[in-house]
């Protein structure tokens, strides 16, 4: 029921937007309201689902879709975002990587674990290698591997699904940030990417076909 009430209440005010924001602020209060329904929506499951394989599967999706996005996101700031004629460190640079920060909800806890002022390489760190990170990609496969685990103990079974997110989650916790800029910030990600998307499809081939 709480569930029901916050994704029907969050799509009954989205709906009174109409054709979209007449200006900059009412873009603002849309995206804020965007945020707070599916915060509304998350924290309803959270609390009152039953532990069971309904709640572990919706958990699979939350995290899997959480993965993409955190490495999209960071993938568009290190390409497209910077202009060429910018420098890396310069105003507009630092303006975008506090905003790719406040994206994911994530520029507090940034200066609260590096204590320094932005810096791409540890902003990286940060949203691929630092588990304490909700949104980061190593949190969101010790979650999946956690949720893999407790669906493989309900149906008695281990598969595909299982070893590939542990062998994603071991490459997150042995990989550096100094070897991932050497071999190519942006190869990494496409490379996650491609990687969380065969998740995604084992997890369908061994539970939903």
């Amino acid at each position: 029921m709480e569930m029901w009430d916050a994704i029907n209440g969050g799509w009954l005010e989205i709906k009174r937007f109409g054709a979209g924001a007449a200006s900059r602020e009412d873009l603002a209060r849309f995206l804020r309201l965007v945020q707070e329904s599916s915060l509304r929506f998350d924290g309803s499951a959270y609390r009152t689902m039953l532990r069971s394989d309904a709640y572990w599967f919706s958990r699979l999706g939350v995290f899997m879709e959480r993965a993409d996005n955190t490495a999209r996101i960071l993938d568009v700031k290190y390409h497209l975002l910077l202009p060429a004629q910018e420098h890396v460190g310069g105003p507009l640079d630092y303006f975008q990587w506090a905003a790719i920060l406040r994206s994911v909800s994530a520029l507090t806890a940034y200066h609260w674990v590096y204590r320094e002022s932005l810096k791409p390489w540890l902003i990286a760190d940060l949203l691929i290698l630092k588990d304490q990170m909700p949104r980061s990609l190593a949190s969101c496969y010790d979650n999946l591997v956690r949720f893999l685990d407790a669906i493989a103990h309900a149906y008695g079974r281990q598969g595909p699904a299982q070893r590939h997110a542990r062998t994603m989650h071991a490459r997150l916790e042995h990989s550096r940030m100094p070897e991932i800029f050497q071999h190519g910030l942006h190869e990494f990600i496409t490379e996650f990417i491609v990687d969380n998307n065969r998740l995604d499809a084992a997890v369908t081939k061994q539970y939903l076909t």
